[in-house]
């Protein structure tokens, strides 16, 4: 079970960071982001499988490869984001996570418009 070694990994590295924090913030914080990183790493490589079955999906039902890849793109704006910001804040960095959030809406709602256009004109087309 792959939740099992992630967990595994997760409170290992946080023990470390925990007793390292006091002595070597610096490397505490070292130890922080690469842990996420390999845990960031790990659940990405599962994803595509998840892709797959997406993309089978929108073909098989005939929806066209824009809408779906918006969504792939939104939700990993979204998640990097979130990485980002957390990683700011395990720094202190409040300030800077903020803006890292802000930042990852603004390029959702930007990636959206299309998508906004398209209900838009489909909406229009069904008034009368």
């Amino acid at each position: 079970m792959e939740i099992i070694q992630i967990v595994g990994l997760g409170i290992i590295a946080t023990v470390i960071a925990v007793i390292l924090r006091q002595q070597k913030p610096e490397i505490a914080l070292q130890i922080s982001i690469v842990t996420g990183l390999i845990i960031f790493l790990f659940v990405v490589s599962k994803l595509k499988y998840v892709i797959g079955v997406m993309s089978n999906l929108a073909n098989r039902l005939d929806i066209e490869f824009m809408y779906l890849s918006t969504i792939l793109k939104v939700i990993g704006i979204a998640y990097i984001a979130e990485f980002g910001a957390q990683v700011s804040r395990d720094a202190g960095e409040e300030a800077i996570a903020s803006k890292i959030e802000l930042a990852g809406k603004v390029l959702i709602i930007v990636l959206s418009v299309p998508i906004l256009m398209a209900l838009l004109e489909l909406i229009l087309k069904i008034l009368p």
